[in-house]
Order: C-alpha cells, then sequence, then structure tokens
C-alpha cells in the first residue's frame, strides 16, 4: 500500500518543464503536465525541460514534450521570452550524438514581454 501512494506522489510532481506556441512565445513553469503552461487557445509546437546556469548566464532547454515533442524551432523567426529572463543566452541542447546544441539567441530574434 505504501508503494502505490509513493507512485502517485511522484506522478504528481511539479519539474521544471517549458513550451513553445505557434505564435512564438516561450512559456516555462513548475508544472505537472506541459499543457499545464498552454493559455487560452495556443498551439503548442514543442516543449521539454528547463534549468538555469547562472554561472554562464544561461537558460538550457533540453529534452522533450511527452504530449507535444521536441521544439520545432524551424518554425519561428522571433521567440517571445518573459522580460525576467531578458540578458539569458538561451540555448536548446539535443543531447542525442547527432544534433549540434541550438543556440536559440543567436538563431532567432528574441522579443521580450511582461
Amino acid at each position: 500500500m505504501m508503494r502505490l501512494n509513493s507512485i502517485r506522489t511522484v506522478s504528481n510532481m511539479a519539474l521544471p518543464k517549458f513550451i513553445i506556441t505557434m505564435d512564438g512565445y516561450l512559456r516555462l513553469g513548475m508544472v505537472n503536465q506541459h499543457k499545464d503552461l498552454l493559455v487560452g487557445d495556443d498551439q503548442c509546437i514543442g516543449g521539454g525541460y528547463y534549468q538555469f546556469d547562472w554561472a554562464s548566464n544561461r537558460l538550457l532547454l533540453d529534452r522533450a514534450s511527452y504530449d507535444f515533442g521536441r521544439p520545432r524551432w524551424h518554425l519561428l523567426d522571433t521567440l517571445k521570452v518573459p522580460a525576467s529572463y531578458r540578458g539569458l543566452r538561451i540555448v536548446y541542447i539535443y543531447d542525442d550524438n547527432f544534433h549540434e546544441d541550438y543556440i536559440v539567441s543567436d538563431e532567432l530574434k528574441i522579443e521580450y514581454y511582461e
């Protein structure tokens, strides 16, 4: 019985997740599921997990959303980032031994929103 409760608790654990929307918004937060980051009629074009590398002043994005897959960066020209992350270099790490890291800050125009 203890084991079932432990499994249920783990599955409901909020983790640092992000999504990108077709409108170019980067949304991130501590949520249970990536879909919890959707607002209104957002169309998600991928997501994953994030962490901050404060020593290098970077926002590191990696992995893939179970529901939405890897971010499809090629569909965007501009990424709209929350203003509180202004100045951070944004990097997506594929970590698949095939792709090089995608330096989002260099490849896309970055706009900040409140």
